[in-house]
């Protein structure tokens, strides 16, 4: 059907028997050979046989769906991929393993005195106080018992003195580099407590009351620029904050250090899918840790109350 100095030769088929031999479209080779050993073509060559202008238009869609057709196979089972970052409360799994401290006392607290303004978290007189040094050596220690930083760790402390001071004490005691220590400048702040901003510490008490009432609920505010959070507001920056954890990080260990204990509490309760209007059940002392477990509170931090779920936080009201 075609000569065999010809390079190659396409036939287009429309159905029923096969195109005759003049109905071929011949392509020429590009080789210098080919183009020397025969003389130019006669313009009949370049005549289009009336069999092919019946048939259709050869389009890219027609040439991939003729394709398609050929090339179809049974479809294959394909495993399911996990998105990592799309973070919701409570979540199905942890990719990394959390511990939970509290920093020690600060100076403020040793004299009594809320004390909330992010403006002053990097104030010296927001640092641990002697009492407060005492009592992160004792959670750096425990850390070390409970094998937290065994296979190294990374140390995410808030910002605010306190927190940062009590992640350098925990780094020294279990050997870790302070290149593993992240600073986190916002998502850990110690909640604002707006018009509460230096009263005394026992005044906590009534935030916590207006808490149990609605997780909407905010402090009274205050014109000193001490923002007054309610539990939803902190559920917010916990939940962006472990957003970042499981995205950046995978079967590793994370310490992460708070300046208060509502930062924990919520971020605790939101995770093991608790009623956040409850979250102060779960209240840290100063130097406190505890292992983030998805699926068991501490004994000692049991609610009297069986009713204390929350499948779809911060929607418990």
């Amino acid at each position: 059907m075609c000569d065999n100095d010809c390079g190659f030769c396409v036939a287009l088929k429309h159905g029923g028997p096969d195109i005759p031999d003049n109905d071929l479209i011949m392509l020429s080779s590009s080789s210098p050979a080919s183009t020397t050993a025969h003389p130019p073509p006669s313009p009949e060559t370049y005549q289009t046989p009336l069999s092919l202008l019946s048939l259709p238009q050869i389009t890219r869609r027609y040439v991939f769906k003729t394709l398609s057709l050929c090339l179809a196979a049974p479809s294959l089972s394909i495993a399911p991929v996990h998105a990592r970052g799309l973070f919701q409360m409570p979540p199905l799994r942890l990719s990394n393993r959390y511990y939970l401290v509290r920093a020690g006392e600060s100076d403020y607290e040793s004299l009594g005195v809320i004390n909330t303004n992010p403006v002053a978290k990097t104030s010296v007189d927001s640092g641990l106080s002697e009492k407060g040094k005492k009592q992160t050596v004792r959670a750096a220690l425990q850390l070390k018992e409970m094998g937290a930083c065994d296979r190294n760790c990374w140390l995410w402390p808030s910002i605010t003195q306190r927190a940062y001071q009590a992640a350098e004490i925990i780094a020294s005691i279990n050997g870790i580099s302070r290149s593993y220590i992240v600073p986190e400048y916002s998502f850990l702040d110690a909640r604002g407590l707006g018009a509460y901003e230096g009263k005394k510490l026992d005044s906590i008490s009534e935030v916590y009351a207006l808490d149990s009432i609605s997780m909407k609920t905010k402090p009274p505010p205050i014109t000193d620029g001490t923002p007054n959070e309610s539990v939803s507001d902190v559920f917010v920056r916990v939940t962006q904050l472990m957003s970042i954890l499981e995205t950046q990080y995978s079967e590793d260990t994370v310490v992460i250090v708070s300046p208060d204990s509502d930062n924990l509490s919520i971020l605790q309760a939101g995770v093991q899918g608790l009623d956040l209007r409850r979250h102060s059940e779960l209240y840290f002392g100063p130097g406190e840790v505890r292992l983030l477990d998805a699926d068991s509170i501490p004994v000692y931090k049991q609610p009297a109350s069986a009713v204390y779920k929350c499948t779809n936080p911060p929607n418990c009201d």
